[in-house]
Parts: C-alpha cells; structure tokens; sequence
C-alpha cells in the first residue's frame, strides 16, 4: 500500500499529514514534516477504497476512548503499559521488592521518556520485557507477586 497525503482541520487548526506503508502494525506518519513512528490497530475496516480516501477531512476532536488492554493485562498483579512506545530502561528484577509509586522502567513514545511507576508495594515476580523492546498498550511489563 502506498502512502496518502491529506489535510486535517483538528479544532480549526489545519495539519498536512501523510500516512505511509500501513500492511504492519507500525506506519510512518508525517505531521507538518515532522515524522512520527506510530503503532496502530485496525478496529473497522472500510467497506471500499473509494468509501476510505478522503483528501481534506475536518475533524472536531471528540475525547479517543482507550484501547482495550492486550489479553492478560487485566491481571491486578501486572504493571502494564499506559500506551504504545519502546522499553528505554527496566529498574528491576525479579525478586526485588518495590513500593508504590516506585519507577519500574522507562518507556519512550513519540521522543518523550514516561516514568512507569508500581501501583503497589510488592516482590517483582517476572520482568516481562526488556530495554529495546517495543510494546503496544496494555501489554505486560512487569508482574508483581
């Protein structure tokens, strides 16, 4: 699939936006100039190309619902990631005793560092990512005991 230009109008601001390759689950997207790697996920797909191109859409930006949480992260024992980004830092290891509110890792998305935090006192029983490693929302990071 080829990438497609359009105009956004966001609350009256107009953008210039190109949404390049999406056949993974990651595609580049250019705001303005500014490139930005986002991950993404079809929920509907449209019924017909001629139904989906659009070349200036205006759009009055309606409070996005939450995605729902990747299987398993319902777990109350789970630290989970708040949205998609790559793991910069993990600051724990299994057997180590955190307390609320204690940073966990560090999770990197669209160049701002985010601060994951335990919401509870607790052993870590399972670090389940790494520093590199890219994740979705949702997905597990660490398990607490």
């Amino acid at each position: 699939m080829k990438s497609r230009k359009m105009k956004l109008t966001v609350n009256g601001k107009a953008y210039e936006v190109e949404v390049g390759d999406m056949s993974g689950d990651t595609v580049t997207v250019t705001v303005n100039g500014k490139e930005y790697s986002v991950d993404y996920q079809v929920i509907q797909q449209a019924a017909s190309v001629e139904t989906a191109a659009v070349s200036t859409a205006a759009v009055s930006a309606p409070t996005p619902a939450a995605p729902a949480p990747a299987a398993g992260a319902a777990d109350s024992n789970a630290v989970t990631a708040p949205l998609p980004g790559v793991i910069v830092e993990v600051l724990v290891q299994p057997g180590d005793s955190v307390k609320s509110g204690q940073e966990v890792c560090t999770l990197e998305a669209m160049k701002m560092k985010n601060a994951i935090r335990s919401p509870r006192d607790g052993v870590v029983a399972e670090v389940a990512v790494s520093a590199g490693q890219k994740v979705k929302y949702g997905d597990i990071l660490v398990k607490l005991e």
